[in-house]
């Protein structure tokens, strides 16, 4: 795989977990103030011995400075981003969160949803701090949460946040390929009540990813078809979810996306590429209100399905 086109699952992209622990001991200790000012040395080392991220994360500055006409800080404030980020994590999962600062927007349609005993499937993106929903739905015994996600990359982080809360490892389930034995269990949680969590915004862990390739911020990039099909399976409502921090408060959006997906035989293509455009235009508002807080730290405008030197070699 070129470099160019290096699969967002290949980077370990928590490779800084052990700097973060010590931060956040000094946070826990000290206070925030600290924290950032011990964060910038740890995150120095990062992005001169990391090239990838850092090419990527400069790319992306310089597309939303053009497409939105402001200029953004640099490379490092993007990681400083990413670093708080994590640093709210695992003050959620240590009980250190103070979650009376996190508004929602939208949540009666999840309310509603759960008092008629309807599940649902929910679309998510890597946009500032989902673990609020999950501690959320921790509180509200009601909502019932199963994460779709493909942590490999990231078991450092997730091992921490469990020695911190053994409770954050509960509503994840480990997913490289959506096999019928997985659909049915879903459909099973969703006929119960429960909820279903897809990230909508990075391509399947595969070498022949099946996408839709959509606008965002400006130019077309690959969108992943897998959350529209399994919403097909599943014949529930769909929602989207965000999170972004704004100054000291942090944010969590619902939005209502389809009563329900279904998928015609016929012209299946174009129905997947207008649900992927959809999302895409939401995703693109609540990044533009938070340019700092996206972190998929790849060449997300990388269109595999178009570029040769991704074949297997």
């Amino acid at each position: 795989m070129s470099a160019r086109g290096l699969h967002w699952a290949s980077i370990n992209e928590i490779s800084f977990v052990a700097g973060m622990r010590l931060l956040f001991w000094i946070c826990r200790l000290f206070g925030r103030w600290p924290f950032r000012v011990v964060l910038y040395p740890v995150l120095a080392w990062y992005v001169l011995t990391k090239p990838l991220p850092r090419r990527a994360s400069r790319e992306y500055l310089r597309r939303v400075s053009a497409y939105a006409g402001v200029k953004l800080p640099g490379v490092m404030r993007h990681f400083a981003s990413f670093g708080e980020s994590i640093l709210d994590k695992m003050l959620l999962w240590g009980g250190l969160f103070k979650l009376d600062q996190v508004t929602l927007h939208g949540g009666d349609l999840i309310t509603d949803a759960v008092a008629a005993g309807k599940g649902g499937l929910m679309i998510c993106a890597h946009l500032g701090n989902l673990e609020l929903c999950r501690v959320l739905s921790r509180q509200r015994r009601d909502i019932k949460l199963t994460v779709l996600v493909h942590t490999k990359h990231a078991q450092a982080f997730n091992d921490m946040l469990g020695r911190l809360n053994p409770e954050s490892q509960l509503n994840l389930m480990q997913v490289t390929e959506m096999s019928p034995a997985t659909a049915m269990l879903l459909a099973e949680r969703v006929a119960r009540g429960e909820f279903v969590v897809i990230a909508g915004d990075r391509v399947p862990v595969s070498h022949n990813p099946r996408v839709a390739v959509a606008d965002f911020i400006g130019a077309p990039a690959a969108f992943p078809v897998g959350p529209y099909v399994l919403a097909s399976v599943l014949q529930c409502p769909v929602f989207l979810l965000f999170s972004i921090r704004r100054g000291d408060k942090s944010e969590v959006h619902f939005e209502r996306f389809r009563d329900e997906v279904r998928i015609p035989r016929q012209h299946r293509d174009d129905a997947l590429n207008a649900l992927a455009a959809d999302y895409a235009r939401r995703l693109e508002h609540y990044t533009l209100r938070a340019p700092l807080q996206w972190f998929n730290y790849y060449d997300f405008w990388h269109l595999p399905q178009l570029d040769k030197t991704d074949a297997p070699r």
